[in-house]
């Protein structure tokens, strides 16, 4: 088992689902984690209103939403539910839509499935993973694919090299917010990208992540040198007085890559 099958069954996941538009899909992967006595189905409708209130951000990768909302009692366990859609849906989104595949969060609390999403994050990094999910027949063959050591190939521009040592910041520790609506789900999903990134530059003493939401960042903006979200998350906040970078692949180390760069002119 890893991490992240430990919160997905093969009874959570569900392969051809028919969605007629993006609510559908959310509230089918909603029923799944009903089914599976992980959440209520107030969290599923609590979901979709995340989407009409916040707007797509949780399109979080070409084709893939991340579905989620705050915890609450509706959450019973911590669980995930894995909706393949039979045909594609639009959400919305500038340039992550159309959706084939919705993952469902219900968390009861902001720790608990952060190694889980980890995990997902760097599956959805790997191009023979994503093609071997695409092509899966099964559930069983899903969380095959999900137990698996992904390649380490990025399937979406390979790996550029690291900055040299002396790029690194000058101070002991500077920080980095991710930032989405509730905290618990698309901004943890950055944050493992974002340390991938930071980890193979060798700068990770020097810069920590913090993942948290609008109304937190807000405050917290004077604690760091940036915030990395998603474009309606981006217009949502505003001007915070640090510079915002809009990430639209949340899964590419590539683009964290081009980001973080841009961050520190290097």
């Amino acid at each position: 088992m890893s991490a992240l099958t430990d919160l997905l069954s093969v009874d959570g996941i569900r392969l051809d689902v028919e969605a007629e538009d993006w609510r559908s899909a959310v509230r089918a992967s909603g029923q799944v984690l009903v089914d599976e006595g992980i959440s209520t189905a107030e969290y599923t409708e609590a979901m979709v209103r995340n989407v009409e209130e916040n707007g797509p951000y949780i399109v979080i990768a070409p084709g893939f939403a991340l579905a989620h909302t705050r915890p609450f009692e509706a959450v019973l366990k911590t669980g995930m539910s894995w909706v393949r859609l039979a045909s594609p849906v639009a959400f919305g989104h500038e340039t992550n839509d159309p959706v084939h595949l919705v993952v469902a969060l219900a968390a009861v609390d902001s720790a608990a499935h952060t190694a889980a999403l980890a995990a997902l994050a760097k599956v959805l990094a790997d191009g023979d993973s994503v093609r071997a999910l695409q092509q899966a027949t099964s559930p069983e063959e899903v969380l095959r694919v999900l137990e698996g050591e992904p390649t380490g190939a990025d399937g979406r521009g390979g790996s550029p090299a690291a900055p040299a040592k002396d790029a690194a910041p000058a101070l002991s520790e500077q920080k980095i917010l991710t930032v989405c609506g509730n905290g618990v789900g698309t901004s943890l999903f950055l944050k493992n990208t974002l340390e991938q990134v930071l980890d193979r530059w060798g700068w990770s003493r020097q810069v920590s992540v913090e993942a948290t939401d609008t109304i937190s960042a807000k405050g917290k903006a004077s604690e760091a040198v940036a915030i990395l979200t998603s474009q309606e998350i981006a217009r949502t906040l505003g001007d915070v007085g640090i510079p915002v970078k809009v990430v639209r692949d949340f899964s590419s180390t590539t683009e964290v890559d081009a980001v973080l760069r841009d961050t520190y002119d290097v």
